[in-house]
């Protein structure tokens, strides 16, 4: 067995995290992260998200770069103890992308993990990982090795606890979400107790962990299934939007398809009407596979057009026909899955200081795909909102999270919104999201919780309807409420 050792030193000795640059330093070293505030003595420090509407004040942010051995489970144990001796919360994060506080203890103890270190079993199939190596970091050190990520977030830039603890998911097919790659743990609880968890050993807490949000504990090392990398051709088909649901369905029930992806027009005046999948299947040529890249040319236009959407309907339109016509005229498709999946967020970066882009995710089954394009058409365009994207995977079926939101095979609608940083469209947002909610629970479906929180109480236990089972089984585990961030403190903490 070979080990890898990968302590990422991006952008001038720094590791991106979720777009803030955090750079090294010791416990007695001031943070100059961009997430924090050069606050005078007495004045709090912040923390911020990738909303940009979650400055929360914090008390400590400390970085860790140890490996995942007694050095990094001593540190841990060390803050949770100072932690909870000063009635103070914990969190501990990679990139802390999320758009709503769930990855910030307010008032309290942020930990991020800046750590690539990996350690390949080819011949098992697995990789034993730090909690806090970022996918980039993973694909770097798998693909010279002809492997990869068996299931990653679409982006490279988070963690891969984090994707875990959020219980993220990908596009390659037919796979749940990441966590059912994951077959072991070791984590921190909040008495410093160090476990083993898997499917096995500590079942219930491998199950609230895979999900729920850093609110069980500190993972450190994990064990997770790894793919051999290939070389795979895409297969463009656009349709009417009904027929999605179905033919997606279809197309992946071959065995053949490795990746897929689905999206939608997104233009006011044939809004959700016209649906383009990608289906990828591996080429008969498997030698010399090129080492994983980063955007393309064609991504790289795209990511052009995709800008220039904002308040142009005729961009929208131009943009479908790049992605219906043009991309699969000018260049084949055809890229390694290791280059597919190695993306940073930044690419679609709006660099705008007076707008955000916010993430809506909402969770349908096939069957009922063609009301949820219903509810779609006839909310969202009612907003003043700009959307820009959505794009459509398959999740199968998850039986391990607690806080499951695909209790059977489900297709996954991820949007993005392009939101004024003003307070009028934050309630407009606000207004939008809740009914959004509303109509698609109706018929089945859930929302993703890593977004802004704008869901009620209500909405959010009709959705997760094992939120108050976890609530219970996390105050046995964590009577001192340790582990806390924004999920816990607006949802669950009065349960």
């Amino acid at each position: 067995m070979r080990k890898i050792t990968r302590r990422a030193a991006l952008f001038g000795g720094g590791a991106v995290l979720g777009g803030w640059a955090v750079k090294r330093f010791s416990a007695a070293t001031p943070v100059l992260d961009g997430t924090q505030s050069l606050a005078p003595a007495g004045q709090v420090s912040t923390l911020n998200d990738a909303s940009g509407l979650s400055e929360t004040p914090i008390f400590r942010h400390r970085v860790l770069q140890d490996d995942p051995n007694d050095v990094l489970v001593a540190a841990l144990r060390a803050e949770i103890k100072e932690a909870r001796a000063e009635g103070r919360p914990v969190n501990v994060g990679a990139a802390r992308h999320s758009m709503g506080g769930q990855a910030i203890p307010r008032d309290g103890h942020a930990i991020t993990f800046d750590n690539g270190w990996l350690d390949p079993d080819i011949d098992k199939g697995l990789m034993q990982v730090h909690a806090g190596a970022r996918w980039s970091q993973v694909i770097a050190a798998l693909d010279p090795l002809r492997y990869g990520p068996k299931v990653m977030q679409s982006n490279n830039d988070f963690g891969v606890a984090a994707t875990f603890c959020v219980n993220a998911h990908g596009w390659p097919v037919k796979h749940g979400p990441m966590g059912a790659t994951v077959r072991r743990f070791e984590m921190v609880l909040p008495d410093g107790t160090l476990v083993d968890c898997s499917r096995d050993e500590n079942t219930d807490l491998f199950g609230m962990t895979m999900g729920g949000y850093g609110l069980t504990g500190a993972i450190t090392r994990m064990e997770v299934e790894i793919e051999p990398n290939k070389r795979l051709e895409p297969t463009y088909t656009e349709m009417p939007v009904q027929e999605f649901g179905t033919r997606f369905v279809e197309a992946l029930s071959d065995g053949v398809v490795n990746m897929a992806y689905g999206r939608l027009n997104v233009d006011r005046a044939g809004f959700f009407e016209h649906a383009l999948m990608i289906t990828y299947r591996a080429t008969e040529d498997q030698t010399d596979l090129p080492p994983a890249s980063g955007s393309g040319m064609v991504s790289k236009l795209a990511s052009h057009v995709y800008r220039a959407q904002l308040g142009h309907e005729r961009m929208k339109r131009l943009r479908w026909w790049t992605e219906t016509d043009l991309a699969p005229r000018i260049s084949s498709g055809i890229a390694t899955r290791n280059s597919l999946i190695n993306e940073p967020v930044v690419t679609l970066d709006d660099r705008d200081p007076n707008r955000t882009d916010i993430l809506h995710e909402y969770f349908v089954s096939p069957e009922r795909f063609g009301d949820f394009i219903a509810v779609c058409q006839e909310v969202i365009p009612a907003s003043y909102q700009e959307f820009l994207n959505v794009t459509l995977r398959f999740i199968d079926h998850d039986p391990d999270s607690w806080l499951t939101y695909a209790p059977a095979p489900r297709i996954a609608a991820v949007m993005s919104f392009s939101q004024e940083m003003t307070a009028r469209a934050e309630a407009d947002m606000a207004r939008v999201t809740r009914e959004l909610i509303d109509r698609i629970t109706d018929i089945g479906g859930t929302y993703y919780l890593p977004y802004r929180p704008h869901a009620t109480s209500e909405q959010f236990h009709h959705a997760y309807p094992g939120a108050a089972r976890f609530a219970l089984a996390k105050r046995q585990l964590d009577p001192d409420l340790t582990f806390r961030n924004g999920l816990w403190d607006n949802y669950m903490g009065a349960l």
